[in-house]
């Protein structure tokens, strides 16, 4: 065919290919008519018109009639591997790989055919990408096992077709791109779906990063999957098999994930709706629940709380089992000058519960808000005040003013019916399932009943400032006692120390506090029945994370979640007693 002419090698390409005129005509732009004259040397075709039919028949240019420009190959050669090896760039900078080759195809598919046919096919390839990207990484999300192999075969696979057609393309000036899905098509006008396509990516661009990474206190990013696996890494090594977290960034949550069970003897799994003791979680909402009333004129937080009702504490009739009991305050001389603050930022002066004191009586052990110490009974006066003013009880004030209006339907101060279907079981320190208590009346200290989703929608609304007004928050989120003692428990808590100075550690409205180079923290912890918990916000960031285990020894892996999540080496660990279990 070397000294054939057009119209013979056009007739034997053709027949090759088993077209026939009409077939032929069907696949280009070429009219019927023209094949025929061309076949008959009738005419001397246009070189478009040559190039339309070398398209339609598969073959190269060359193949039909010698081109007079020699460099017409070289340029071809050039624009079609840039279309196909641009996408690389994408390994380094995601979307480029789509945008890099769509703005090739728009600039070049006028120019020849063969422009127009490889762009698409290669804009369509690496749009399909982006797509299994995302899907894979939901998949390592949302399917156990599987959805790890899913989400690291999509890259090496793509790559592979991506290295293959360049190689191709090269070699023959054609390309093969499986499973690509149709976005693009020849012969069609393309603006809508151009228009479509830069949608696409202009919203994988603003939501891609949020939903991969968590930015920390410094402003470097962990990616979740690293985060989920730091957190499975450290509950296997700490032999702890029930975590629930969540992580704030902006002041929402970003990460939120519970990991092993609700009952390890029976394998049966936690759940972000598991009902889960709060234990001293109840002291962070009870303070909130506080300022409410004080807001609603109800109390002020420095008149003393026995000036507020007709007859002395110690005189009222108990009605509850023991909590409302405070006949043993009739021969002590102090505790008539304790206040709400003095309540909620532990300077009472009681113990932490009356059945620490050696005949089971609460008394003052020294002038209230003179000293820090830790006690649960400081909110049981307080509530027990608020009741009698109010004439409602806690559980009714809390659903009022906390609870129904955040949507926490799975939580209360007492024991309710509807958690019997899904609660989870604290364990000690050999793992062994604890009886559930459910019989508690309702404690502003320590009764509280949530789940992880509950208490992270109560988080939300402190960092968002909701139920009550700034002023209050800025009451609650400032130190109104400064701490110097080497731990919050036991005798450590008599030892004096400036060990905790640089962070300015105190105690606000029933919550911790301490200070960081990226502006204040307030911290609040849990712990009874084998429940253990931690939350700490930093509210000038909107970050904040939430940390609630159901084993004994689950605060023994608090330091270090805290430092890789969300880089906060600043929590007073060693006061608070979160010995890593690595460590003696």
């Amino acid at each position: 065919m070397n000294n054939a002419s057009i119209g013979e090698r056009l007739k034997y390409q053709r027949k090759i290919k088993g077209y026939s005129q009409e077939e032929l005509a069907h696949r280009t732009n070429v009219t019927v008519r023209t094949i025929q004259r061309i076949e008959k040397e009738e005419v001397k075709p246009h070189l478009n018109t040559i190039k339309l039919l070398a398209v339609a028949l598969e073959i190269e240019v060359d193949e039909l009639v010698v081109l007079s420009d020699p460099k017409e190959e070289t340029v071809k050669k050039k624009w079609l591997l840039l279309m196909h090896a641009t996408p690389l760039v994408g390994l380094l900078l995601p979307l480029l790989n789509v945008l890099i080759p769509l703005f090739l195809w728009i600039h070049k598919r006028e120019d020849n055919p063969i422009y127009n046919e490889h762009g698409i096919k290669v804009v369509n390839f690496q749009i399909t990408v982006l797509i299994l990207a995302v899907l894979s990484f939901l998949s390592l999300l949302t399917i156990e096992k599987w959805g790890f192999f899913i989400f690291i075969s999509v890259v090496p696979i793509c790559l592979g077709i991506i290295i293959f057609n360049i190689i191709y393309v090269v070699q023959k000036n054609k390309c093969y791109y499986p499973f690509s899905i149709p976005f693009l098509h020849l012969n069609k006008n393309q603006s809508p779906t151009l228009l479509l396509l830069l949608g696409i990516l202009f919203f994988c661009n603003c939501s891609g990063p949020k939903l991969e990474t968590i930015e920390r206190l410094d402003g470097s990013l962990i990616t979740k999957d690293s985060v989920t696996r730091k957190i499975n890494q450290l509950m296997e090594d700490a032999q702890i098999h029930g975590v629930a977290i969540s992580v704030f960034n902006e002041n929402q949550p970003v990460y939120e994930k519970q990991f092993g069970y609700k009952d390890y003897p029976n394998k049966i799994p936690l759940t972000d709706t598991t009902n889960m003791y709060g234990a001293s979680f109840s002291k962070a909402v009870f303070g909130v629940l506080v300022m409410k009333m004080v807001e609603n004129g109800v109390i002020d937080l420095d008149t003393p709380l026995e000036s507020y009702l007709p007859q002395k504490i110690h005189e009222y009739e108990p009605k509850t089992s023991w909590h409302d009991d405070f006949s043993s305050l009739k021969e002590d001389s102090l505790y008539h000058k304790i206040t709400a603050r003095m309540c909620l930022d532990h300077t009472t002066g009681f113990k932490n519960y009356r059945w620490f004191e050696d005949d089971y009586k609460l008394r003052v052990h020294w002038e209230p808000g003179t000293k820090f110490g830790y006690s649960g009974e400081g909110f049981i006066y307080l509530q027990v005040v608020l009741e009698k003013l109010t004439g409602k009880g806690l559980e009714e004030l809390a659903q009022e003013n906390i609870f129904k209006p955040l949507g926490m339907q799975n939580s209360a101060y007492e024991w309710k019916a509807k958690f019997e279907n899904d609660f989870a079981l604290g364990h000690n320190e050999d793992g062994k399932p604890l009886k559930k208590d459910k019989d508690n009346e309702p404690r502003g200290g320590g009764t509280l009943e949530t789940t992880a989703e509950d208490y992270t929608k109560f988080l939300t609304a402190l960092l968002n400032q909701k139920l009550i007004s700034k002023e209050s928050y800025h009451e609650i989120f400032s130190p109104h006692f400064k701490i110097r003692t080497e731990k919050q428990f036991g005798e450590e808590a008599n030892i004096i120390t400036d060990k905790y100075d640089k962070i300015n550690l105190g105690y606000g409205l029933g919550w911790g506090y301490f200070e960081t180079p990226y502006g204040k923290a307030v911290f609040k912890e849990g712990h009874g029945s084998g429940f253990v918990h931690h939350s700490v916000l930093f509210p000038d960031t909107g970050k904040g994370i939430m940390i609630m285990t159901n084993f004994e020894k689950g605060n023994s892996i608090f330091k270090e979640i805290l430092e890789v999540v969300l880089m906060d080496v600043y929590t007073p660990w060693e006061w608070e007693n979160y010995v890593p279990y690595n460590k003696k």
